[in-house]
């Protein structure tokens, strides 16, 4: 990983000491320097959450910095502010010393601009809305390139969730463009570069209502975790009254949460899949041990009992509230057909929640494959063919082929069949390595 911080370091070192080689440096004031390199690292610790990450408020000093200064040497000030902004944390030991590395490497935002600046030869705020236009581009390109070159040398995100994680800092970017260059018009008009200091008062305003949100998604996580633990002590309890059903479920947990990343779904999907497959068989508590542990196959009378444990599971986790609400409505639909022949409601296509959808389809494939008190496990390659068979009747037809991308690719399955003396290498992933009967 120092490696890679280096290369992207070094890299922007390069380009950015080359910049007022070339360009040259005429007009240059230390005192407006210090002045920008200063406000940009009193900015820099202004954090406020943007979607799965954070951003800070650079760019409203960032922009008249380029019309303030010899734009040929405003990447190199910009890297020295940022590093300048991260002593303090430094310091404290809050963070390491090595961390002044990414300090270069965050700055390749500034030779974008900086660039066609040089190029369009006119330093001033005034130019054509077209070059201020592809000033901003070229920011927003140089900096996703050096984003996607040190993910990629970490091997840690693909392109699509680079994306996705620089959206909402983009959008904070551009809307603070335009009060930056409003600011470096004025300084421009009054001829004073302190005109900068009047967006100061923001800072404080973001500091404030950042500190707000922080607290307010403290609390979520404290309630998210309430949640969890409260769900973990269901799967207990159904664990201890039934070993099998607590296994199944922490089972259709790991395949339903596979399924929900293949298919690419949003973060509050994959969490009521989550729940919802860990506690899809909560219902069972209420069924009589006798019918849910008989052996061998239930009669009609029996069979009718146990089908209502979907409404058994709604109705207790709709007296915990809040969002188990939404996990219980999950779990009653768990065991709907696609053809609206499932219990209890009779829903039909995609009338049926999409998680309880996932979680029939990885509930039946972890089902076939484990041995049972009436029957012995079938391989995995006999357990897809079952569920292609039943897909566009029983299950929806694209959580079936998303589930058996999941079974081929799974390198947990891989591993287990080096080895292994399981058949079928997607077995392992299924029960979770344990030996099957055959």
């Amino acid at each position: 990983m120092l490696r890679g911080e280096l290369l992207v370091s070094g890299g922007f070192l390069l380009v950015a000491v080359a910049l007022p080689c070339l360009a040259g440096v005429s007009g240059f004031s230390l005192a407006t320097a210090a002045l920008f390199v200063l406000a940009i690292a009193a900015a820099g610790n202004v954090r406020f959450d943007v979607g799965a990450g954070f951003t800070v408020p650079t760019q409203a000093i960032f922009v008249p910095m380029l019309f303030s200064l010899p734009v040929s040497v405003v990447p190199l000030l910009v890297a020295l502010a940022l590093g300048l902004g991260m002593l303090p944390r430094i310091i404290r030991r809050h963070d390491p010393p090595s961390w002044l590395l990414t300090a270069a490497s965050n700055s390749w935002f500034a030779i974008g601009p900086a660039a066609v600046l040089l190029i369009a030869g006119d330093h001033s705020p005034s130019h054509t809305v077209g070059v201020l236009i592809l000033a901003l581009a070229a920011q927003f390109v140089c900096d996703f390139a050096a984003c996607a070159t040190r993910e990629r040398l970490f091997a840690r995100s693909t392109i699509r969730e680079l994306i996705a994680e620089v959206r909402p800092i983009y959008a904070i970017d551009f809307a603070l463009s335009p009060l930056g260059l409003a600011v470096a018009i004025t300084a421009s008009a009054v001829h004073s570069y302190w005109m900068v200091l009047l967006v100061v008062p923001l800072f404080g305003v973001l500091q404030l209502f950042s500190k707000e949100r922080r607290e307010r998604l403290d609390q979520l996580v404290e309630l998210h975790v309430a949640y969890q633990g409260t769900a973990l002590l269901l799967g207990d309890v159904v664990e201890a009254d039934d070993s099998y059903t607590g296994e199944h479920s922490k089972s259709v947990v790991r395949l339903a949460l596979d399924v929900a990343e293949d298919l690419q779904l949003d973060a509050d999907s994959k969490r009521n899949i989550e729940f919802g497959a860990l506690l899809h068989d909560v219902g069972k508590i209420a069924i009589p041990k006798e019918i849910i542990n008989k052996p061998g196959k239930l009669d009609d009378q029996e069979w009718a009992i146990v089908k209502t444990h979907t409404i058994e599971g709604q109705r207790m986790l709709e007296k915990i509230g809040g969002f188990m609400r939404e996990i219980g409505r999950i779990v009653r639909s768990s065991h709907e057909r696609w053809d609206g022949h499932g219990y209890p409601d009779a829903l039909s296509g995609e009338a049926i929640p999409l998680e309880s959808r996932i979680v029939a389809v990885c509930d039946a494939f972890n089902a076939m494959t484990t041995t049972r008190s009436y029957r012995t496990a079938m391989s995995a390659a006999a357990a897809l063919a079952e569920l292609e068979r039943c897909a566009g009747s029983q299950f929806d037809p694209r959580i079936v082929a998303s589930l058996a991308r999941v079974v081929s690719l799974a390198p947990e399955a891989r591993r287990a069949a080096d080895g292994n003396p399981l058949r079928d290498p997607a077995l392992a992933l299924a029960v979770g390595g344990a030996q099957v009967q055959e």
